[in-house]
């Protein structure tokens, strides 16, 4: 399957806000978003004509998929799966990304962006319900824990996380035990708690179409 290999701060750049795909460098002055608030290429601090109601709903999906680090055919089989559960499809397709176990390691701040975070579930670094689990895409279900394996809670690259987000308050539906690096899916969370600026029903619209 094909991988976006250039420079992640070009994502943010083309949605014009931070997708926190550089862990600490987002929260810096060195972030690009920052310093260059415009579209990259030779044209991005062109005027651009109006967008319409379909380019609106297009970066908007864009804009999420990005942020969760998942390719178009993964993005819309999440989406078709909410479709299918009862309530709210927009709040549900947000509900089954945050479930994710590589996004469920960047919140818990064990990893310093959802990018990290996939590579060390997939090099075999966590255990959830102390059994081995290397799919970045499985689903963490309330009350199941995650932990950092025992041969691998001498990575710097997990210390230096931890560290870092030390001062950041733990979401209501995580707990973390950071002498074991043992975390807690207390329950799926509400679509108002999950922290991201984002409109799921122009999603929803542009994939009805």
């Amino acid at each position: 399957m094909a991988r976006y290999t250039d420079p992640s701060c070009r994502l943010c750049r083309r949605e014009r806000q931070k997708l926190f795909l550089k862990g600490t460098k987002c929260f810096t002055e060195k972030c690009p978003v920052e310093r260059r608030g415009f579209p990259p290429g030779q044209h991005g601090q062109s005027r651009r004509s109006k967008v319409s109601p379909y380019g609106v709903q297009l970066r908007e999906k864009q804009k999420v998929r990005r942020m969760y680090g998942l390719q178009e055919t993964q993005f819309r089989n999440y989406f078709a799966k909410a479709l299918k559960q009862p309530g709210r499809t927009g709040e549900t397709l947000v509900k089954f990304l945050e479930r994710r176990l590589d996004n469920v390691i960047y919140r818990l701040s064990l990893a310093p962006s959802r990018k990290a975070a996939r590579q060390l579930v997939t090099h075999g670094h966590f255990l959830v319900n102390s059994k081995p689990v290397d799919i970045p895409s499985y689903l963490v279900r309330a009350g199941d824990t995650v932990q950092v394996r025992e041969k691998s809670r001498k990575l710097d690259l997990i210390h230096s996380s931890m560290k870092r987000m030390k001062d950041t308050a733990m979401l209501p539906w995580l707990s973390l035990d950071k002498a074991t690096m043992k975390g807690t899916f207390l329950n799926v969370p509400e679509r108002a708690d999950i922290p991201i600026n984002a409109d799921e029903q122009l999603i929803v619209e542009l994939y009805s179409k």
